[in-house]
């Protein structure tokens, strides 16, 4: 069994030794957290639930496939919320992103995300090959 780091060009990475964002161990994918900041770590990308979780559904994409996976990989999400009446708006935009059997998932509302205008984050577990299509 072999860990490996994954990159995605349109995933800014986090700064030296804090956190990798997906890791990939044979045949299982994780992402951590996931926000809508943008490539420079600061501007937020979207006001909305809906906005936010769409900018962050599609980083998830962008390195579960870096990873060597597929959205229909994804088998648990873990989402926090700020405000647990988002919930909608988070799963119009997860919509977007999954068809058929949607992935084992846990909402969570919490005091506080790392910003206070970052309303979502998002993170995920996959597992390549897995996917039913």
């Amino acid at each position: 069994m072999k860990k490996e780091r994954f990159f995605s060009d349109a995933v800014r990475e986090p700064a030296a030794r804090t956190w990798s964002n997906c890791l990939r161990v044979d045949d299982l994918i994780l992402i951590s957290g996931m926000t809508a900041r943008g490539q420079d770590g600061e501007t937020l990308l979207g006001d909305t639930a809906h906005e936010q979780s769409r900018v962050v559904f599609q980083k998830i994409k962008d390195l579960v496939e870096a990873a060597g996976g597929a959205m229909d990989d994804v088998v648990k999400m873990t989402i926090f919320v700020t405000r647990m009446s988002d919930n909608a708006q988070v799963w119009k935009a997860r919509e977007e992103f999954f068809t058929g059997d949607f992935p084992a998932c846990s909402l969570v509302q919490v005091a506080a995300l790392a910003k206070p205008e970052i309303l979502v984050e998002i993170e995920a577990i996959a597992i390549a090959g897995c996917s039913t299509d």
